[in-house]
């Protein structure tokens, strides 16, 4: 005597289900709110420039991805846990996000409503060095140019003491078809102990820079170079990571043919996330 399956939840029964997880949903993030305005009255004037937290966020995306399953896109939950952060971020401490927008205007704005979302004020700026150059005068803003390409090198602009530094490279979360893919760095203001330095940002100044010796470097290090005219050379921006380091880049630079001119470390970020096909992130 076969036993007949449990009639199925009516529409009604799961619309009421939903309804309860959204309450929930609502009453933990006024919670966290709650918390937060604890946190604000206990930190006072403790905190140093801005109150982004690179090595915090890094390791809750982390978590995030690691325990993320079901029909969800991870797209998805990534922009809602990035609005969160940001927007309780700008509750502690209000900032705003200096894109530049030399490289265009759409994929800059997706990249800057995507990470932060609407609270925080988005301010255009014509090019990277005057995104930076805001940022550099502001106590906690951060300024987001693009992390591939560039028309000037101005990343020299934070190589002194004291100046802002790139402090993460978005997005955290890297696939193909991801809705904010612009590769972009993120230069603010912040305390020492806030940093990630998983992989180093350097500045490096080189004379004798060609289309040879950047085929050499390409397999060791992720480089932006700015040719500079005046020295027969290039100013670049290369990602060091633990794969390799600083000096065997400078020892493949000078055995490929070029002298360099000076180092400077002017910043640092997470290792990024990779999704691939099969929607298991790998880092």
């Amino acid at each position: 005597m076969s036993i007949a399956p449990p009639a199925p939840p009516s529409l009604e029964v799961l619309r009421q289900e939903i309804d309860s997880i959204d309450a929930q949903v609502h009453s933990l993030l006024m919670q966290r709110g709650d918390i937060i305005d604890r946190l604000i009255s206990v930190k006072q004037t403790q905190e140093v420039g801005s109150a982004f937290r690179p090595a915090r966020e890094a390791d809750m995306m982390r978590r995030l991805v690691q325990r993320h399953r079901g029909i969800l896109p991870i797209d998805t939950v990534e922009s809602i846990w990035r609005v969160i952060i940001s927007t309780f971020t700008y509750v502690q401490a209000p900032f705003s996000v200096h894109a530049d927008l030399s490289l265009g205007e759409p994929a800059m704005r997706d990249s800057a409503r995507f990470h932060f979302g609407f609270t925080v004020p988005y301010v255009a700026h014509f090019s990277a060095a005057a995104a930076v150059e805001a940022v550099a005068r502001s106590k906690g803003d951060l300024a987001l140019v693009s992390a591939t390409s560039s028309r000037t090198p101005w990343w020299i602009e934070l190589e002194p003491q004291g100046m802002p530094k790139i402090i993460a490279r978005l997005p955290f979360i890297e696939r193909a078809d991801h809705p904010a893919a612009l590769p972009v760095f993120v230069v603010s203001r912040v305390a020492d102990s806030a940093m990630v330095t998983e992989v180093e940002m350097w500045s490096v100044r080189v004379s004798g820079w060609n289309a040879e010796i950047a085929r050499a470097l390409s397999p060791l290090a992720e480089i932006v170079a700015v040719p500079d005219t005046a020295f027969d050379g290039a100013a670049l921006l290369i990602s060091v990571t633990s794969a390799t380091s600083l000096d065997h880049i400078k020892a493949a630079l000078i055995e490929a043919g070029a002298s360099v001119r000076s180092t400077a470390l002017v910043g640092s970020h997470a290792t990024r996330y990779t999704v691939p096909a099969n929607g298991a992130p790998k880092s």
